[in-house]
């Protein structure tokens, strides 16, 4: 494991690292690792949310202390930094408006793009950073971002759209481990949270589920479940907003097989299922993608090379890549991405990024 490590180097000493902790264990091992290869390390707690849920605590505060815990036992500055108004209006809101428009948006890709690497690296710098570091699994070799070595945890699906600046200025400890391996080394170095659990569900309010995150902004408006094939009326739902294209579960629907979302209707507040897998709007081979986020050309061994017409593509964070060939408009504003086989029709909203070998080269919304 020893050579997957950042090395020491005293040269580093003259570098200030602002490294972002969660008060996970992956971002709890990042920060060791710096400190350990020689770095001057300041740690940094984002508060982003705070507001309990019903039936739901917020955990910022235990995460907070279990940051503060992992700094005073790593001998490391230790900051906060409050967010939580820009957090609302950068990604709470963006994320509320998409849903109401009857799209699903992922927030995690949001809260990178203006949060963890804009906002966090913009007062990191007016703060004394050299660079800022997280505990994402990607790479950089300071031009490009790239895959991490594991597969299974590489986050770059979420960290298409942050600047060429960012990446530059950014370190990824742990892009050369697997999570075991993190999970070892915590354990070894007698970090506190070396076995805590990984949060799930929404990236900012832990383990409450979209469906009830969204219940405290909108409310529940019953409304008709209808069969595609026979046009009948076969249940009622909470509201359009609160289910996506796809989705399979909490409809509450008995007997044979399970129904498939297959349609919205927003303005009429109308949901249409399906029990035919067939269904063409399950499945597509074309996909149209909006607000495009592009690396037109990157750096391979000190060669710039531009962007190949032909490119793997990931359309939900662990999926198989799949090859596709990408046209641009003139603007670069939109994109056509079209695979040579049909595959499961992901949501409106969500992402498919772009990759070149092991570069992350962008990606869009798709439409």
């Amino acid at each position: 494991m020893q050579d997957k490590i950042l090395s020491y180097n005293p040269e580093n000493s003259n570098k200030t690292v602002f490294v972002g902790m969660s008060g996970g264990v992956d971002s709890s091992v990042s920060a060791m690792l710096l400190k350990n290869a020689g770095y001057q390390v300041v740690g940094v707690y984002m508060k982003n949310w705070s507001r309990d849920l019903p039936g739901m605590k917020c955990p910022w505060a235990e995460d907070l202390a279990d940051a503060k815990r992992v700094a005073t036992k790593l001998d490391i500055d230790f900051r906060i930094f409050d967010f939580e108004e820009e957090y609302h209006q950068k990604v709470v809101d963006y994320m509320l408006s998409e849903f109401q428009k009857g799209n699903t948006p992922n927030p995690d890709i949001m809260c990178n793009q203006e949060i963890k690497f804009k906002l966090f690296y913009e007062v990191a710098k007016e703060q004394g950073a050299d660079l800022i570091a997280t505990g994402h699994y990607a790479s950089s070799d300071s031009k490009n971002l790239l895959k991490a070595v594991d597969q299974n945890k590489d986050q770059t699906y979420f960290l298409y759209r942050i600047s060429e600046e960012a990446v530059a200025s950014t370190i990824f400890p742990l892009g050369r481990l697997n999570k075991p391996e993190v999970k070892q080394l915590a354990a070894e170095n007698c970090l506190d949270n070396a076995y805590k659990k990984e949060s799930m569900g929404v990236c900012f309010v832990g383990e409450v589920g979209m469906h009830d995150f969204l219940k405290e902004y909108f409310p529940v408006t019953p409304g008709e479940i209808i069969d595609r094939e026979s046009d009948q009326v076969i249940g009622v739902h909470d509201g359009a907003v609160f289910y996506t294209i796809g989705q399979r579960h909490g409809l509450n629907l008995s007997g044979g097989l399970p129904y498939y979302i297959v349609d919205k209707d927003m303005s009429r507040n109308i949901i249409y299922v399906s029990r035919n897998l067939n269904n063409p709007n399950l499945w597509t081979n074309k996909l149209i993608l909006k607000d495009i986020f592009l690396r037109p050309e990157y750096d391979k061994n000190g060669e710039i090379v531009p962007l190949p017409l032909s490119l793997d593509i990931r359309i939900r964070h662990r999926a198989a890549l799949q090859s596709a060939k990408l046209t641009l408009d003139q603007e670069k504003s939109q994109a056509v991405l079209e695979f040579t086989h049909e595959f499961k029709r992901p949501a409106s909203g969500q992402s498919a990024v772009f990759y070149h070998e092991d570069v992350c080269l962008g990606g869009g919304i798709i439409a």
